[in-house]
């Protein structure tokens, strides 16, 4: 029996899922979020070295959700971008492409945010807002052309004009609904840590193309005195099994291998953590009163930081619609969502893979060509630009 009506139900409240429903209740939507999991011991009370890097153009729906000013750790700006070619243990390549944020304007590039800044804020706005919060909860949800029927396992049920589907890559909702996924596994892993340098970073990102896959530092915010970055690195499985499998002094030391010595000595803090790598795009972003978002939708090689930034672009665009619609649940609304952003990932997951498959490989004939690339784009302002203002997650 139906006991209750909303507006838009949401299934997942991961960092775009509850973006987005902090969003819609803030624009005056009646909203239901639904999770799996209790959302308090998600909050990881020590430091334990996982970031997001989160895009200029993609801080919009962070803010008017009202979690930016909510972070308790402040985020770290991302001013430069130095992108790099090398192998372990060498210096890098002397022919590399720099990006400089004042080329575009004041603003950075994007910020580097701890992820358990991000869930500590995103807790404590559901605390306060209007949305309808079920976790941890499951929900059966049945669809019609009127609407949809959201029933939560030994509680309510819902009528609502919208079921959002951000249950991750695996999504059940995708699944029931008959969307079809095609995926793309990639014989790679990440490691992700965190670092204590001696130097500062000055809030330089670095992009370094090793033989294994892509090696990132991310600049964090200082804590306690001390200068930190995120580190992530891709390698085969079995050197990231090899690598997790490190106690610390050796772990340590092939992190630097990787780094080099330009923040000096270098100190792990917080966990280690191995993922391994795949991409995936979904065939329809929507069907019946049900739309993707996130995950759901789409996931790409972690090469450009660009995972989470494109499921924020998936949430401003469909709150943005749903302000200005009757039903937000309408055929119509449904299928603009899609034009406006299934291109749109669908365009980054080809351009990170093929990233990978350029710079995953040690011939040298190739090696010679992507650097000799590097150095022009370098000298090429014009399409520099192009480029940070993608990163930034603007229209080039």
């Amino acid at each position: 029996m139906t006991n209750d009506t909303a507006d838009v139900a949401i299934i997942g409240a991961g960092p775009v899922g509850a973006a987005l429903a902090l969003r819609l209740a803030a624009g005056g939507q009646r909203v239901v979020l639904v999770d799996r999991a209790a959302l308090p011991p998600m909050e990881h009370p020590d430091f334990d070295g996982r970031a997001y890097a989160i895009a200029y153009g993609s801080r919009d729906l962070l803010d008017r959700a009202g979690l930016w000013d909510r972070l308790p750790f402040p985020p770290c700006p991302i001013e430069r971008i130095r992108v790099s070619d090398g192998k372990p243990g060498r210096p890098p390549s002397p022919l590399f492409l720099d990006f400089d944020h004042r080329d575009v304007g004041d603003e950075p590039f994007g910020w580097i945010v701890e992820a358990r800044s991000l869930r500590m804020a995103i807790n404590r706005a559901l605390a306060d807002s209007a949305v309808i919060l079920h976790a941890p909860a499951t929900a059966r949800v049945t669809r019609d052309a009127d609407g949809a029927t959201v029933a939560i396992a030994d509680g309510p049920s819902y009528r609502v004009n919208l079921v959002v589907a951000a249950d991750g890559r695996g999504s059940t909702l995708r699944a029931e609904a008959g969307i079809a996924v095609t995926r793309y596994p990639y014989r790679q892993s990440a490691v992700v840590c965190a670092v204590e340098h001696e130097r500062p970073h000055h809030n330089v990102a670095l992009e370094h193309f090793l033989p294994g896959g892509p090696f990132a530092q991310l600049p964090m915010s200082d804590a306690d005195g001390a200068h930190l970055s995120a580190i992530v690195f891709t390698e085969s499985h079995a050197n990231a099994a090899r690598l997790a499998a490190m106690d610390d002094p050796r772990f340590t030391i092939e992190v630097a291998r990787r780094l080099g010595a330009h923040l000096g000595r270098i100190r792990l803090v917080g966990r280690r953590w191995t993922y391994p790598l795949s991409a995936l795009h979904a065939h329809r972003y929507h069907a019946t009163r049900l739309v993707l978002v996130g995950d759901s939708a789409h996931g790409v090689h972690p090469i450009a930081g660009q995972g989470l930034n494109l499921g924020l672009q998936d949430g401003i665009a469909l709150a943005e619609l749903i302000d200005a619609a009757a039903d937000p649940g309408s055929p119509h609304l449904l299928a603009r969502y899609q034009r406006i952003r299934r291109p749109a990932n669908i365009a980054m997951l080809a351009a990170t893979d093929a990233l990978d498959r350029l710079f995953s490989t040690d011939l040298p004939p190739v090696r010679l060509a992507r650097d000799i690339g590097l150095a022009a784009v370098n000298r090429m302002p014009r399409l520099k630009r192009r480029f940070m203002r993608t990163a930034m997650g603007l229209r080039a």
